[in-house]
């Protein structure tokens, strides 16, 4: 088949590899120019680069839209387009070019999780699986029917780079697999349940401040979900900044307001948590390591050199 390719860093790095690898021609690609956007830095393998490698045509966008690309992916003359993160709307006449249509690699188990960031939304909610989804293009957004969908486990300690490195390798694998079968002929597969469907939007400032009024539990997720490469969970001490790097549910159960920098235990120092806190039914966050303000990282038990006062979501 002839395969013309949109798609931007680690993800769209690695379905161009399996492409490449594949018995398909790859005639043509598309990516989207640099950003300097916190999150698209990350994981930022690019996918020019590995095209302009094999001297495969690339064509810059940060829109699909325009008269002089549709001519570009006419001439291209494709049996199918395959994406994975392409981060704007593909229109109908694009998506529907060529002979098979388009097919779509997308990091979660669809219909859940649909949209921006899925791994980090995922953890941060407790999901016991995540995956990666080839499905057809349609007019909504990650709506298409399933072609292959493979899921992993996770942990109880895993964080999104865990998970990052764990997703990315499914992509080649179900990237051939979907290919086969549209190359075998096969048109019909499996519909997505849309009662199901979720669409999350991108991460920003504001999706990892801390609030204290929230369970431990939800915290502890939020502060796996954003390990490093990600930007750190934070709170505000006495006004500053604080990175909460690491930390674990509490063995105990404390009461108070939420906040309170209050306790001691184990190797941690326990945050009061949770909107009824008040009940004493809570346990707290055993915040196990900070950054400050002006970049150092110690152990929590070292910043916090006495208890007493709080932790807020503003200086």
């Amino acid at each position: 088949m002839r395969v013309v390719m949109f798609g931007y860093q680690t993800w769209g790095h690695r379905t161009l590899r399996a492409l490449l690898d594949s018995e398909h021609d790859v005639v043509t690609v598309v990516t989207h120019p640099v950003s300097d956007h916190a999150y698209e830095r990350i994981w930022s393998d690019s996918v020019a680069d590995l095209a302009t490698e094999h001297d495969v045509p690339v064509i810059l966008r940060d829109r699909p839209d325009d008269e002089e690309l549709f001519q570009l992916l006419k001439d291209a003359d494709p049996d199918l387009i395959v994406a994975n993160n392409w981060r704007t709307w593909i229109p109908p006449r694009v998506f529907g070019l060529p002979r098979l249509g388009t097919l779509n690699v997308h990091d979660s188990l669809l219909p859940k999780y649909a949209g921006f960031s899925p791994l980090i939304w995922a953890l941060i909610n407790g999901e016991k699986e995540v995956g990666v989804t080839a499905h057809m293009m349609d007019e909504e957004l990650d709506a298409g029917d399933i072609v292959v969908q493979r899921a992993i486990p996770v942990g109880p300690t895993d964080t999104a780079t865990d998970l990052f490195h764990r997703t990315v390798d499914l992509i080649a694998p179900v990237t051939t697999e979907a290919l086969a079968l549209l190359a075998s002929g096969r048109t019909e597969f499996t519909p997505q349940d849309r009662s199901l469907a979720t669409f999350f939007h991108k991460r920003a400032e504001e999706d990892i401040r801390i609030h204290w009024d929230r369970p431990a539990e939800y915290l502890e997720r939020l502060i796996r979900a954003q390990s490093a490469p990600y930007p750190a969970a934070f709170t505000f001490h006495r006004g500053r900044r604080l990175e909460i790097l690491s930390a674990v549910v509490s063995t105990g159960r404390y009461g108070g307001t939420p906040g309170r920098i209050f306790y001691r235990e184990g190797e941690g120092v326990v945050i009061v948590a949770g909107a009824d806190a008040h009940t004493g039914r809570n346990h707290g966050l055993a915040v196990t390591r900070v950054r400050t303000e002006d970049g150092r990282e110690l152990p929590a038990t070292e910043y916090f050199s006495s208890m007493g006062g709080y932790l807020t979501d503003r200086p």
